[in-house]
C-alpha cells in the first residue's frame, strides 16, 4: 500500500496551485488592461485604416519612401513652441498635418525646406498645414535670419530648443535622424512616416497629401 503524503508535501502542493492561480490572475489582469488600451487606440483611428490602405499606392516617385501604417494610431503627444506660445500636435486637430523635424545644421533638411515652403504656400489653410518643427538647440536667434536668407516665407517658425519632440518620437520608433516627416490626418491619427528628405512640392507628394485630406 503506497505511503500517504506527509503534511509538508500536501502543503507544498497546495501552495504551488495557489501560485499558479495567482500568476494566471495577474496575467489576465495585465492582458485585459493592455488589450483595452490597444482596442481603444485602434478604435480612435479605425476610420483611418481604410484611408491608409487606399493611400499606400501613392507612395511613389518623389515620396516613394513614405511608409503608410497598416494600423494607424493616435499621433504622439508632442509639445513645442509657436509664435504665440506653447502648442501640441493636438492643437492642429481638424487639419491634415505634415509634421516635419528639421534643423539648420542638417544639410538634407536645408535642401528640402524650400519644397515644404512651396507646399504650405500651395495647400496650406483651414484643412492642411505644414508644421516644420526646428530642432536647433544652439544659436536659435539665427533661425529667423536663416529662413529669411533662404526665402522661406510661407512656413511658420515652430521650435523645440530642448529636443523633447525628437526624444518622444525616438521612444516610439518613429525617428532615428533628421529630417523626419509624419503625416497626420484631421482626426489626429498617424497615417504615414518618412525618414530622409523628399520633394514635397512635387506632383507625387501633392497627390498623396490631397488624397489624405479627403474626409
Amino acid at each position: 500500500m503506497p505511503a500517504r503524503p506527509t503534511l509538508s508535501k500536501r502543503f507544498l502542493a497546495a501552495l504551488a496551485v495557489v501560485g499558479v492561480i495567482a500568476i494566471a490572475g495577474l496575467a489576465l489582469a495585465l492582458y485585459g488592461k493592455s488589450g483595452a488600451a490597444g482596442n481603444q487606440a485602434a478604435g480612435e483611428c479605425s476610420a483611418a485604416v481604410q484611408k491608409s490602405a487606399a493611400l499606400t499606392p501613392l507612395a511613389k516617385g518623389e515620396v516613394a519612401g513614405l511608409r503608410f501604417l497598416k494600423a494607424p494610431r493616435p499621433a504622439p503627444v508632442i509639445e513645442f513652441d509657436g509664435p504665440d506660445g506653447p502648442l501640441t500636435l493636438a492643437s492642429f486637430k481638424g487639419r491634415t498635418v505634415l509634421f516635419n523635424l528639421w534643423a539648420t545644421w542638417c544639410v538634407p533638411c536645408r535642401t528640402e525646406m524650400p519644397s515644404l515652403d512651396r507646399l504650405q504656400s500651395n495647400l496650406g489653410g483651414d484643412h492642411f498645414n505644414v508644421l516644420a518643427l526646428n530642432m536647433d538647440t544652439r544659436n536659435v536667434e539665427k533661425i529667423p535670419q536663416w529662413l529669411s536668407d533662404n526665402q522661406i516665407k510661407a512656413l511658420t517658425l515652430y521650435t523645440d530648443q530642448q529636443g523633447k519632440a525628437f526624444q518622444s518620437l525616438r521612444k516610439e520608433g518613429l525617428v532615428t535622424g533628421l529630417p523626419t516627416t509624419l503625416l497626420v490626418d484631421d482626426t489626429g491619427c498617424l497615417l504615414a512616416e518618412l525618414s530622409g528628405p523628399a520633394d514635397w512640392s512635387g506632383a507625387d507628394a501633392i497627390a498623396a497629401i490631397k488624397a489624405a485630406m479627403v474626409r
